[in-house]
């Protein structure tokens, strides 16, 4: 998954928006962990829904005030945005320890090729090898929440740097992505067009 993103200028979400862009830099952050690439449009309200929930999952296996071991687990922002101001408007909402990549790179639409994104938002999750693990997980996040990371963990078949106690994975709540109802996203040419698709409310049960 280094791979990816080795030669390309990766940003943090801070308030500094300090810039990755060697190879030491870009391996110590995306090394061995799971990657979410966060395909979004400051102009989409589906996406600007979808925001503070992916927040609140990011806060939650991220931040020391909520887990002990912060998980190996990092966020990519893939700006669909039609402006710099625009993508701006997002990151100033988006968790700050998130990365993205810059308005003027163009290797924003080859990602978006490369993993078929057509319409937003769309979390593309990929293994530390750069496999697919979820090629939209926003369903899931919605609907499982953290127990969502817990699977693709073990299905990464990802190995914690931390001292991590087994009980913890014992009692997981392996419930069913199929939880949810089927979600409709506006398609990208609906927002190119101003219009977008409809979309129906979420409901977990």
């Amino acid at each position: 998954m280094v791979d990816l993103f080795l030669n390309r200028v990766l940003v943090e979400n801070n308030w500094d928006q300090d810039e990755l862009n060697t190879e030491r830099e870009i391996t110590g952050i995306l090394e061995n962990r799971i990657l979410m690439l966060f395909f979004a449009t400051a102009q989409s309200a589906k996406c600007q829904e979808f925001l503070p929930i992916l927040n609140d999952f990011f806060k939650r296996l991220k931040d020391p005030a909520y887990i002990e071991y912060p998980k190996l687990l990092a966020l990519i922002y893939v700006s669909l945005d039609q402006s710099e101001e625009q993508q701006e408007v997002f990151l100033k909402e988006l968790h700050k320890k998130a990365l993205f990549l810059p308005f003027d790179d163009p290797y924003r639409k080859e990602l978006q090729s490369m993993f078929g994104v057509k319409d937003v938002p769309a979390v593309v999750v990929l293994r530390p090898d750069s496999s697919v693990l979820s090629s939209n997980a926003v369903q899931d996040i919605c609907c499982l929440g953290l127990d969502c990371f817990y699977n693709w963990q073990e299905s990464a078949e990802l190995i914690e740097r931390s001292f991590m106690l087994n009980e913890e994975f014992d009692n997981l709540n392996m419930r069913s992505p199929t939880c949810c109802t089927t979600l409709t996203y506006p398609t990208l040419g609906g927002l190119d067009g101003g219009a977008g698709g409809g979309g129906g409310r979420r409901l977990c049960y």
